[in-house]
């Protein structure tokens, strides 16, 4: 064969190979060239202004019970013991929280998805409010304000929390913390609210009024929150236990136990605190009210440094900031309306930082499409230490004004054991406890912009690389 024909039969050889290659990489699946190239904001703007409104009157009417449970101890409304109605709040809280892998199964199934399941809550919460007003029994209260309105609480959170990042990337975590400060300001509002018409109008007419404006603005701002779940390839997997085989997500799974342990027992005991130091009602509703509004405030400076400092660096600081506001000043020098007033601002930004940076840890550490699944197990292991929380805080309660101690050292140590994780989970590799360290492949430890591409790109294999 001359060197002609050896050269023909080697580019033949070349071009076959390449021809196999062009329809190899054909069969791979790619990103559609018809869907717009995602821009940062926009109507994701509104997105994030529909969900501050829905957790304005989801977890701000919640952060209300503070009051509700003050008025319920100092006048004994169902005649039960104050454990009885410290696991109201609780209640409430936990069934939230386990509704969610309802909620995420509900957002995934085509007919129902994103504002219906939001909606179906709304339902639930205004049924609660109505219940509430004709309670007359513990178990009608724990029935109407306990579940009815935590579950429809939960409905709505949890199909609502993983939409805000979604819109955004470079401002991920100053978007959801904008988001979550609704709770904030809407615990400010209600907080005085509530005070003032139990003290005009009652009981229960201030649940009926409740009622109402629930409905009327939470299902206004339903119908402008809108996802991008088919665009990113989201994946809705109420269950997915194979996240519990990552270090990392034990390690988030911890701080977040241990962090809304400390949370509740300070959201709900406050104002009951406030009446214990000697403060009459309205200015321990003030403090209450201070403090929520200090986390409305708050929660989105934490979200624009995270951005820039470090989401697991502002989270972790946060928490040890609060335990250490709760073991020296809450504990030994609140004694004075001055003094609650300077706790609750000081101590309102840090308290919640769990729920300002959730969302944006969780694409950190699972990726951005499995962020429902994350957060649907995240709610399931919250459930126990959400039930018993305040219930815990009221039963270290002692006589007198010093009977909060016990639950005030409880609480500071609950965030500094907080921050021992999130300090682990900041670098997983070297500072996980041996039993933590499990031999896990690589590709775990992928970075975030990597784990997006996947995500975005590549739905089939990024299903295959976290089975």
């Amino acid at each position: 064969m001359s060197e002609s024909d050896k050269e023909l039969d080697n580019s033949i050889g070349r071009t076959e190979n390449v021809s196999s290659t062009v329809e190899n990489t054909a069969q791979v699946p790619q990103p559609n060239s018809e869907t717009p190239e995602f821009k940062e904001g926009g109507f994701g703007w509104a997105v994030i202004f529909a969900v501050f409104i829905l957790n304005a009157h989801t977890w701000g009417l919640n952060s209300s019970y503070a009051v509700f449970l003050a008025y319920y101890l100092k006048t004994n409304t169902f005649e039960a013991s104050p454990l009885a109605y410290a696991f109201i709040g609780g209640l409430s809280i936990s069934i939230a929280l386990l509704a969610s892998p309802l909620a995420t199964t509900l957002v995934g199934w085509k007919r129902c998805g994103t504002r219906w399941t939001i909606f179906l809550g709304v339902i639930f919460e205004t049924i609660g409010f109505l219940g509430s007003s004709f309670a007359y029994e513990l178990w009608h209260i724990l029935l109407s304000q306990g579940i009815s309105f935590g579950f429809g609480m939960g409905l709505c959170f949890v199909a609502s929390a993983a939409v805000p990042p979604q819109w955004f990337t470079k401002r991920r975590s100053f978007a959801n913390a904008i988001a979550a400060s609704g709770s904030g300001f809407g615990g400010l509002c209600y907080s005085l609210a509530a005070n003032a018409m139990i003290a005009s109008i009652g009981l229960p007419w201030t649940f009926r009024v409740l009622a109402v404006i629930c409905f009327v603005v939470n299902g206004t701002a339903t119908f402008f929150i809108r996802d991008r779940n088919r665009d990113i390839g989201s994946v809705h997997l109420a269950f997915d236990w194979k996240l519990f085989k990552r270090p990392s997500f034990l390690l988030l799974e911890g701080w977040m136990v241990l962090s809304i342990i400390g949370y509740i027992i300070i959201v709900f005991s406050i104002v009951a605190y406030c009446q214990a130091v000697g403060l009459s009602a309205s200015q321990a509703s003030l403090v209450g009210a201070l403090f929520n509004l200090a986390q409305g405030v708050g929660r989105p400076i934490i979200g624009l440094s995270s951005d820039s400092v470090g989401r697991l660096n502002v989270a972790n600081l946060c928490t040890l900031f609060c335990g250490l506001l709760c073991l020296f000043l809450w504990t030994f020098g609140a004694r004075t309306l001055a003094a609650c007033i300077i706790f609750a601002l000081l101590s309102g930004p840090a308290a919640g930082v769990m729920w300002a940076t959730i969302a944006p840890i969780c694409a950190e550490v699972v990726g951005l499409a499995l962020i429902p699944s994350a957060l649907s197990m995240t709610w399931l292991v919250l459930v126990l230490p959400a039930t018993f929380a305040e219930v815990i805080g009221l039963s270290l309660r002692r006589p007198g004004s010093w009977g909060f101690l016990h639950a005030q050292l409880f609480t500071a140590f609950m965030y500094i054991g907080a921050f021992v994780f999130g300090t682990c989970k900041r670098a997983p590799q070297s500072f996980a406890p041996p039993f933590l360290l499990l031999p896990l492949p690589p590709h775990f430890y992928l970075p975030l912009s990597q784990m997006n591409g996947l995500c975005v790109h590549n739905i089939s294999s990024q299903k295959e690389l976290f089975a």
